[in-house]
């Protein structure tokens, strides 16, 4: 894997991983740092995910111009699925609350699987990503069953 291609991937993973504690540490009331910071939040990253270092922090999900065809793809729908995922946590109900930000944080994993079966090379990869498609499209359906029927009557 080429050195953009690593750094672009730790960012989106980054990205994808920061998202619901920023979201919760400006919430009032939550002091992230009671339990442990945001590592208490998330599993650590592979260090060969981390090796775009501090480049990575600053990459901008619009920089669409300077990647190419195979990045932007992966990156797609990544800002609306995680603008739904955000509005979706913030329902009242925790329950529902849950399970409407785990539809777009799936779709948004389906959409980044589509983009790997696109234009991966590696078949172990392609692999795991038709098995994420799978997955997550079945939990989705789940999901949805769910907010119709008991998830209503929260």
């Amino acid at each position: 894997m080429n050195h953009f291609k690593t750094t672009l991937l730790a960012t989106v993973a980054l990205a994808a991983s920061a998202l619901p504690s920023f979201a919760q540490d400006a919430m009032p009331g939550h002091d992230m740092s009671a339990m442990g910071g945001d590592s208490a939040m998330a599993a650590p990253l592979p260090e060969i995910c981390l090796s775009a270092g501090d480049m990575g922090a600053g990459m901008s999900m619009t920089m669409g111009e300077e990647m190419d065809q195979a990045h932007m793809d992966l990156m797609a729908g990544m800002d609306e699925t995680n603008k739904q995922m955000m509005t979706g946590m913030m329902v009242e109900d925790i329950d529902v609350a849950f399970v409407c930000a785990m539809i777009p944080h799936h779709q948004g994993a389906i959409n980044m699987a589509k983009a790997e079966l696109e234009h991966g090379d590696n078949q172990w990869a392609k692999d795991m990503a038709q098995m994420v498609i799978d997955a997550q499209e079945k939990e989705i359906a789940d999901m949805v069953a769910w907010l119709e029927g008991e998830g209503a009557a929260e």
